[in-house]
């Protein structure tokens, strides 16, 4: 039986993601900050193993990723999928906190549970595995106003790669899923905002379908790998933006 954990797995494309895993047959690590959140994903799902931990505090990952290890015995995949979008503006008017807060989620967040990951399926039996970042389409382009998290999803691309390049002597794939205007709680949000000052909201698609994208990319054999997938809104404002 394949065993995936996804981190903030407890709204948007985490928690749909995990609950398609859940309904594919996997064994789902539910990793995120809110233990009721949680347990109320995995009612009914004899498969479902909650793991409240923050992202951010490296002996919590760890933990997690051990107590998940104990309970599936073997690790196939991780979605690296938690991260935030802090208020935006012009550089000089992002709030500190916010700037120090979104690269801890974002960045380090990603890198602790990437690396829990990684020493975890280097040295499992059969070796190998693969691990799956959440890009973004900020990755790539930015939104207005949005220089810390783009600043963050642009370090992804780096996680990705160097991963990709030091998992290949023990089988560890990694690639990365950029996905564009999915409806999550931060889409919904910034369309809430946009709508609030007189803009057009930007087009959006289901959350279901960005999940459908990191099933794709779990179920393939470990010679294969999708190293980077772009899933958006068909007519987002991404091609020809500048």
């Amino acid at each position: 039986m394949k065993s995936i954990i996804v981190t903030g797995a407890s709204s948007g494309i985490g928690r749909a993601t995990a609950e398609l895993f859940l309904k594919e047959g996997w064994v789902v690590g539910l990793l995120a900050r809110r233990q009721k959140v949680l347990e109320d994903i995995a009612v009914g799902h004899s498969r479902a193993v909650p793991l409240v931990a923050d992202v951010t505090d490296p002996e919590a990952v760890t933990n997690a990723f051990s107590l998940f290890q104990s309970h599936a015995g073997h690790l196939d995949v991780l979605f690296n999928n938690a991260g935030i979008f802090a208020p935006g503006g012009t550089i000089d008017e992002i709030a500190l906190d916010d700037w120090f807060q979104t690269v801890n989620v974002n960045l380090n967040g990603m890198f602790l549970s990437a690396r829990a990951a990684f020493g975890i399926m280097r040295r499992q039996t059969p070796q190998g595995g693969r691990i799956i970042n959440n890009g973004s389409i900020a990755a790539h382009v930015p939104r207005p106003s949005s220089i810390h998290y783009t600043t963050t999803k642009h370090a992804i691309t780096g996680l990705t790669r160097s991963l990709s390049l030091d998992g290949r002597p023990f089988n560890v794939a990694c690639g990365q899923i950029d996905i564009g205007n999915a409806r999550t709680p931060m889409v919904e949000g910034l369309n809430a905002s946009a709508i609030a000052q007189g803009e057009e909201p930007q087009p959006s698609m289901a959350v279901e379908d960005a999940a459908q994208s990191v099933l794709h990319m779990a179920n393939l054999p470990l010679e294969a790998n999708v190293q980077f997938m772009t899933v958006m809104a068909t007519t987002m404002p991404y091609i020809g933006r500048g």
